[in-house]
């Protein structure tokens, strides 16, 4: 359970991450695959239609959003979620892309996982 548990948590934070990456302020700061990962984790069971949306999930976007500063955070950020995409199965795509706006980040593109992480300024 914990590894099927990971892997949610990979896919969670790609498509969730992607949308917030370009839309956040810069920072000094790095941000590192494990923040990323370990941000997201609460939402898995909401992803996966196998529980409610908590606070806890809306924390961990809402903190994402204002990790993510720079330029080069954001692609990193964006290159580690879309890698472990693949991994994970039962990550309902619609709900994940609509994760943000019911947490109340706004983002301005959509959310998928063949977005194009050269380009996220």
């Amino acid at each position: 359970m914990a590894n099927s548990s990971n892997n949610a948590v990979k896919v969670v934070c790609t498509l969730v991450l992607m949308g917030m990456l370009i839309s956040a302020p810069y920072m000094a700061e790095a941000l590192s695959c494990g923040q990323v990962v370990s941000s997201l984790a609460p939402c898995i069971n909401y992803l996966t239609g196998n529980g409610p949306l908590t606070q806890q999930c809306c924390g961990g976007v809402k903190g994402l959003n204002s990790a993510a500063k720079s330029t080069p955070d954001r692609k990193t950020a964006c290159n580690c979620l879309k890698s472990s995409a693949g991994s994970i199965k039962g990550i309902n795509y619609g709900l994940a892309g609509g994760l943000p706006g019911k947490c109340g980040v706004s983002i301005p593109y959509k959310i998928s996982p063949s977005t194009d992480c050269s380009k996220v300024v």
